[in-house]
């Protein structure tokens, strides 16, 4: 097989594995999003701490408590890189959905995700997400942007 078809191949399994994963975020399903991450992940999310390791199913879960119904997603600018393996995909990512507290979400951020391919499946290792902030020396976060 030529190496051009291997890392179509590859391709496909990672951005499968991506999309079982947004469906068990949506569904705030903690157990099988996790299935999804390597036991030593790392995350920089967008809430405290500044780096999480390892798998927090409570944690996870905790947050999806927060959420009346649904997690709402979309995808935009999505790019994905394959080398053997290990992958890298970035991309830009929306938000919504309302709080339990009756606030309504509608937030684009910028994830980086870190893949690796280990027993031949395609897991998470490593997470970034991030908002820009204002460079006005407020050190605003800026919420409202959308590409």
């Amino acid at each position: 097989m030529k190496d051009e078809a291997k890392v179509r191949i590859e391709e496909e399994a990672i951005i499968a594995m991506l999309m079982m994963r947004a469906k068990a975020l949506g569904e705030k399903n903690a157990a099988e999003v996790l299935s999804y991450e390597a036991e030593d992940s790392v995350e920089f999310s967008l809430a405290p701490p500044l780096v999480s390791t390892g798998k927090n199913e409570a944690g996870l879960q905790a947050w999806f408590d927060t959420w009346e119904g649904p997690i709402g997603g979309e995808v935009r600018d999505a790019k994905l890189t394959v080398g053997g393996d290990v992958a890298f995909w970035s991309g830009l990512l929306r938000m919504t959905g309302t709080k339990t507290d009756g606030t309504e979400v509608d937030l684009w951020f910028r994830q980086t995700l870190g893949l690796v391919k280990q027993d031949g499946r395609w897991i998470v290792a490593h997470q970034h997400a991030s908002v820009p902030f204002a460079m006005d020396g407020s050190g605003r976060a800026l919420l409202d942007l959308e590409p």
